[in-house]
């Protein structure tokens, strides 16, 4: 289903853009912990392939392209060595950076969902592993660096619901044979204006109905 939307050159490519831009995240998250360059390369890593690691672990497909295709794992190891030597030069285009981020996770939500329900998924299945594909990653970097995951947080824009936005978008289409390389494009643009606005505008999940508003906040 996939080689039908996209060419297999063009996902590939897509596929190493997420990949570098998620791997930049992580390497610049490990920075900011102090990390050495080996902590560097193991966080920019995981951020960018633990997704996909989980997603295809879960379907079978074994090997997972991770260790199939030698420029996913090569392409996490050139973010690193970039943030390695020019973090502070990266720091400052930190908004271009989440920018391409949601644009990353506009696309693995989609093929991530597409690739499960290849695999004989249900729809319900596929959408959570098509989510499981675009945050996964981003959820192991932060457990491994010793913090909240960030789509668990009050305090942050929101991250999930773009991606849960574009899996549901996709397995629509599939439950009403309409998933084609239009309608896949428009799940991949809507989990991205989306996570945009949610960026721009601050927008967060709510939290617990009837909190008292006067309870002490925890922190970290």
């Amino acid at each position: 289903m996939l080689h039908d939307l996209f060419s297999p050159s063009v996902q590939h490519g897509l596929d190493l853009a997420g990949i570098f831009v998620f791997a930049i995240s992580g390497a610049l998250l490990a920075v900011r912990k102090n990390f050495d360059v080996f902590g560097i390369a193991v966080l920019a890593e995981i951020t960018a392939l633990g997704g996909g690691l989980l997603r295809d672990l879960i379907i079978g497909a074994v090997p997972p392209a991770a260790f199939t295709d030698l420029g996913y794992f090569v392409t996490p190891l050139f973010a690193a060595a970039l943030v390695f030597f020019l973090h502070p030069q990266v720091e400052r285009i930190n908004r271009a950076v989440n920018t391409f981020d949601a644009a990353g996770l506009g696309l693995f939500c989609v093929t991530g969902t597409t690739k499960a329900y290849e695999y004989g998924l249900g729809l319900t299945s596929s959408a959570a592993l098509g989510l499981a594909t675009a945050v996964g990653g981003g959820v192991l970097r932060d457990v491994l660096a010793n913090e909240v995951p960030s789509l668990l947080r009050w305090d942050r824009d929101l991250y999930a619901v773009p991606a849960m936005v574009g899996a549901g978008i996709v397995v629509l289409c599939i439950r009403y044979d309409a998933l084609n390389t239009f309608t896949s494009g428009a799940a991949v643009i809507t989990a991205f204006v989306l996570r945009l606005l949610a960026m721009h505008y601050h927008w967060r999940a709510p939290r617990a109905w009837n909190r008292r508003s006067h309870a002490q906040e925890e922190t970290a």
